[in-house]
């Protein structure tokens, strides 16, 4: 296999999909030359982003996944969609596509990728039976979801059949349908192509926890239609059977190498057009790439190893000699709520190799790293329930860890992992096979700036963005070497630090996302930039979480005002101000509790949390309690959580102060108050302690001189000792005090950064600190001051807001067809004795005969 050096001028792509994208913008971006590509898609659109396609589910529309538009506005490409090609002619070198169009090339590029399996089981082309690949599938799915449940008046029962990677992004697809979903796999666990067993069983009891039933060691034999001809069950191979109504198989892809067979291309054993290491298939005018390419007897759906692919042929198009390396299996799990990573050898069948393991069943934790023979080499690894170590793990494989192995598996507060630079050839972005030193290079020879710019030239981090924060910590290490300023901008859409959007908004007085973008941004914002914004309006302008265009900003628990759960479920936490409530209140939440079937549980900020609601109880649960007197507890947004105290000198001998009068005093001014990330305070009434005051990000202790302030404590991933910031402060210079740090926190602090770290990153520390707040050294107190009264003042309870307001109570409905009807992936799990009671529709089917109820292996009590 070898071809001309010389750069062809018509080069013809067939297919359209990322891997095409990725090799039409490398080669253009390369070269000057008058070449003239020709892009032949099947789908009649844009290509798009497969590695995002979940993404559709929670709201991203087909302009959202489409890749960048900008390179197939290239005067030198003719992009032709929904044409395909049907004929290669390879003596003549054209192809004909599909409306008799006949196109001339001095090299063609086979991109068609691979089409989804379904198994030979009868009735596995029923109508309620999907595949899960492309825009056109997921949109079917829904589509086939909404009607179908309407039809029947109930929520659907769904089967995924496939226990891999994309079959378990396809269940949680399901559950957010609201279709109680159920995975089968015919392995032993799931993913097993990328975890041993002990790692598949801490992943199944994880996707179990999310209300999503797993079945392995089963393979479906036959699929049954209903009268209507519909998919109704499945029966197995064991001869049990299961009532479905709806299947996605995510069974495996095979490559689409029709046209390579017909033209009598080489064909590998298991499929896909042969390929040798610089792309070229058995015709030399012929490339192939993705996953059509056959390398080394392999095809792998991967987009990595296709972007790999695609640069390759861009580059041996242009004379160069890259060299495709190999497969690199590296995967990482995008099903919300669950984190799964594996890379490298990650089975350990180097000779010799070792395996270091750390597991927490109760956290659902399993982290295991495969080193060489002399446990200094990293040869691969299996992270389950925390892959956060992934971004920096990753690029490691083949070289040495540089410290103690156990350190990258510990918990966040645990041993802390090394921090030594990455070499050169280490791979940063496996998605674009992008290295260490290509990222350094596009820094001190490309002269990127920042690591959006970095992202923009090189491609890390562009696909699935895990290793974004890696390449960020090199780019901001590499301009420091070039003595530059490293840049703080919020996200790739405004270049502001928060601190800097903070003022920009408070002085243009700007009150909508949409202004703000316009004004001081750029493109439509992410979810970095519009929770930052909703933050910032919230305190600047003080509206409703919910009111118009700011509605959209919210994260999750914001926008529902409540805690969602691992399970789908959603908790629910009343406010009681310093931990203090009366038996009148007790009674009340307890017999709310009980009559929605709710979980209970004395949270360490002396406050009840109720779990296990539904989204369409919300509002129930909201009037109930707020009829008893309580108010949003805030326990969902980055704002005030508690204020922890003893009870002081009210009771307690030792109480020098009345540290609960003061928590209430503090809890009930602070209430609402949002901020960059959640904070707490604590008032203990004597120096014992019992409030742990200095855990928090404001402590206040009692002593015989006054009040205590201690300041920058908290108990995060790393947890901090607060300092002492004022000693023997009357009620009202501490709460001033406090006022002002809030307010001066929030004006300036990093998004989501908490008050000990800013603390820490004030130039002149705490000395600097007390000059601002006490000796208004900046001149600003005035304005913090007047900044806290409009808050204290325009303070309004959102539950009872939101209860007041018809069109706001329209977002808390599981189904649009039908508001009223349970969430069938609510998954109730017993704590400790706690039953929870039947609901009506249970217990009706308890008096028929067809209980008792079972979810989630619990008999409920029936009365």
């Amino acid at each position: 296999m070898t071809a001309s050096t010389e750069t062809p001028r018509r080069i013809v792509v067939v297919g359209a999909g990322m891997v095409a994208h990725r090799f039409v913008e490398s080669l253009l971006s390369r070269t000057d030359a008058d070449v003239r590509v020709t892009l032949i898609g099947d789908e009649g659109r844009h290509p798009y982003d497969r590695v995002g396609l979940t993404g559709f589910f929670s709201g991203a529309g087909a302009d959202d996944l489409t890749l960048d538009r900008g390179v197939l506005d290239d005067e030198r490409l003719s992009f032709t969609p929904g044409d395909p090609v049907i004929r290669i002619d390879r003596s003549a070198r054209t192809v004909t596509t599909r409306s008799r169009a006949e196109i001339a090339y001095d090299r063609l590029v086979l991109a068609t990728g691979s089409y989804a399996a379904r198994p030979g089981a009868d009735g596995a082309d029923l109508p309620g039976t999907f595949v899960y690949r492309t825009l056109d599938d997921v949109a079917g799915i829904r589509a086939f979801v909404e009607s179908r449940s309407a039809e029947l008046g109930r929520p659907l029962a769904g089967t995924v059949i496939g226990g891999g990677l994309l079959g378990l992004e396809a269940a949680g697809a399901l559950q957010g349908l609201g279709v109680e979903c159920t995975v089968v796999q015919s392995s032993d666990r799931l993913m097993s192509a990328q975890l041993d067993l002990a790692g598949g069983s801490t992943l199944r009891r994880l996707i179990e926890a999310k209300g999503i039933a797993v079945r392995t060691e089963s393979r479906t034999t036959r699929l049954d239609p209903d009268r209507s001809g519909h998919v109704t069950g499945l029966e197995f191979r064991d001869g049990s059977y299961a009532r479905t109504d709806v299947v996605i198989f995510t069974v495996g892809v095979r490559p689409r190498d029709e046209l390579g067979r017909e033209a009598g291309l080489e064909i590998g054993a298991h499929g896909g057009v042969v390929i040798d290491e610089g792309c070229l298939t058995s015709d030399p005018a012929i490339l192939a790439i993705g996953e059509v390419a056959s390398f080394e007897d392999r095809c792998v759906g991967l987009v990595a190893p296709g972007y790999a692919m695609a640069e390759v042929a861009a580059d041996r198009l242009l004379g160069g000699a890259a060299a495709f390396p190999g497969y690199d299996d590296s995967t990482k799990l995008k099903l919300s709520g669950v984190d799964v990573a594996s890379f490298g050898d990650a089975f350990g069948t180097t000779p010799g190799a070792l395996d270091v393991v750390y597991t927490d069943p109760v956290a659902g934790v399993y982290k295991k790293l495969v080193l060489s023979d002399d446990a200094k080499t990293l040869l691969g690894g299996i992270l389950v329930g925390d892959a956060s170590a992934y971004g920096s793990l990753r690029p490691l494989v083949g070289s040495a860890l540089g410290g103690d192995p156990a350190a990258y598996l510990m918990p966040a507060d645990g041993v802390e992992a090394p921090t030594g630079d990455l070499p050169d050839e280490a791979i940063v972005c496996s998605c674009s096979s992008v290295t260490a030193g290509r990222i350094r290079g596009a820094v001190h020879e490309d002269g990127c700036m920042d690591a959006t710019a970095v992202k923009t030239c090189t491609k890390a981090g562009a696909t699935c963005g895990s290793c974004f924060v890696a390449v960020k910590k090199i780019v901001g290490k590499e301009l420091t070497k070039l003595g530059q300023t490293v840049s703080n901008a919020m996200c790739e859409h405004f270049d502001m630090s928060r601190r800097q959007l903070f003022d920009a908004i408070r002085v243009s007085e700007l009150t909508t996302f949409s202004a703000i973008i316009e004004r001081f941004g750029h493109g439509r914002g992410c979810d970095i930039c519009k929770p930052a914004i909703a933050s910032i309006l919230s305190g600047l302008v003080g509206a409703h979480v919910l009111d118009g265009e700011n509605a959209t900003l919210q994260d999750t628990n914001d926008h529902v005002m409540a805690n969602l759960q691992k399970d789908g479920s959603y908790s629910v936490v009343p406010r009681m101000p310093g931990g203090e409530v009366t038996p009148e209140g007790l009674i009340a939440v307890g017999q709310i509790a009980k009559d929605f079937g709710l979980y209970t549980k004395i949270t360490g900020g002396q406050r009840v949390d109720m779990f296990g609601a539904r989204l369409e109880q919300l509002p129930l649960i909201w009037q109930r309690l707020v009829d008893a007197g309580f108010e949003s507890g805030h326990a969902y947004g980055k704002s005030l959580r508690t204020v922890k105290s003893c009870v002081g000198s009210t009771w307690c001998r030792y109480g020098v102060l009345d540290s609960v009068g003061m928590a209430v005093k503090l809890e009930l001014r602070y209430r609402g108050l949002r901020a960059p990330h959640k904070f707490k305070l604590g008032v203990s009434g004597c120096a014992r302690e019992c409030a742990e005051a200095r855990g928090k990000d404001v402590g206040v202790i009692a002593t015989e001189h006054g009040w205590n302030m201690y300041v920058g404590g908290n108990g995060g991933f790393t947890p901090r000792h607060a300092q002492l910031l004022a000693e023997g402060l009357d009620d009202d210079a501490l709460i001033t005090a406090i006022d002002r740090f809030f307010m001066y926190y929030i004006r300036t602090a990093d998004r989501l950064q908490r008050t000990a770290p800013w603390f820490e990153e004030l130039e002149g520390g705490i000395e600097e600190l007390r000059r601002v707040i006490f000796d208004d050294s900046l001149g600003i107190c005035a304005d913090l001051d007047a900044q806290m009264a409009r808050h204290v003042d325009n303070y309004e309870d959102e539950w009872a807001a939101t209860l007041r307001d018809p069109e706001k109570l329209k977002r808390f409905a599981s189904f649009v067809n039908a508001p009223d009807t349970p969430d069938p992936s609510l998954a109730y799990v017993p704590e400790r004795g706690q039953v929870r009671p039947a609901s009506p529709e249970e217990r009706e089917a308890a008096e028929r005969g067809d209980g008792p109820v079972l979810i989630a292996g619990t008999t409920l009590e029936v009365r």
